[in-house]
């Protein structure tokens, strides 16, 4: 969120209005594919409040963004980065490595980077994708707009140890707000099936000054309710509706 041209963190507690987080980019734009660079340009050019996207490492130490973990039957993990290299997206775009994807980034003047960091197959390589996203987004000087989210418990704590002002949230929604606070999570970022079955956990969240970020929410109904419960983030593959939904609610 931006405020008299502040950026406000992640897990800072909307004003009254939960914010909107475009799953994967605004991919269901005009030119755009999921994780590639335009659906980040035009996720900002929509004004939500940030930007997911998804990261692997390659066998040979490359990150790579890119949901899925394999391209065309090459696993990204398990393979060096020559192997995949020319593949491209949907939208013609070569599936753009981490440091291509926060060059764009830095391209842009608002948007927030939420980096969702995925489970590698031990915790050894966890740790070590960790780092290596820690340093990059560093090197970049884009540390003042980037917050982690992952499913890896292991990778989040090496986040949360490595980048100790960074805003760090769980997703595998097995963990309660207490339990969270006590790992230093900044929040919690959770399927709304989750949330529904938790509902408790939102109130929970509030009261240990945790932020509560629901995904992935593509239903105005369930927007609502996410709301009504006092979600401060809605995770969509339907930004510009969910926009739209958010603010009419409001009158």
């Amino acid at each position: 969120m931006i405020l008299a041209g502040v950026c406000i963190a992640f897990s800072a507690v909307s004003q009254g209005r939960a914010q909107v987080i475009a799953h994967r980019g605004y991919w269901q734009s005009r030119g755009a594919a999921q994780n590639s660079v335009m659906a980040l340009e035009n996720a900002e050019r929509l004004g939500v409040y940030g930007a997911e996207f998804d990261v692997h490492q390659t066998a040979d130490g490359v990150l790579v963004v890119h949901h899925d973990g394999d391209i065309k039957g090459v696993s990204i993990q398990q393979s060096p980065y020559a192997a995949i290299m020319d593949s491209v997206l949907s939208n013609g775009e070569k599936i753009p490595t981490l440091r291509e994807y926060l060059e764009a980034a830095k391209r842009t003047e608002h948007i927030r980077l939420i980096f969702e960091l995925k489970p590698h197959a031990t915790p050894e390589r966890s740790r070590e994708a960790a780092r290596a996203s820690v340093d990059l987004v560093r090197e970049k000087k884009l540390q003042h707009r980037t917050d982690y989210i992952t499913f890896d418990l292991e990778a989040g704590k090496e986040l949360i140890r490595l980048s100790p002002d960074a805003e760090v949230y769980y997703l595998s929604g097995n963990l309660s707000p207490e339990e969270l606070k006590t790992l230093g999570f900044a929040g919690l970022d959770y399927h709304f099936d989750v949330m529904r079955k938790n509902p408790q956990w939102f109130r929970e969240a509030k009261r240990l000054g945790l932020g509560v970020n629901v995904w992935t929410v593509n239903d105005t109904t369930v927007i609502r309710a996410m709301t009504e419960q006092g979600a401060d983030f809605i995770t969509t593959d339907i930004p510009d509706e969910a926009l739209k939904f958010i603010s009419s609610s409001d009158k």
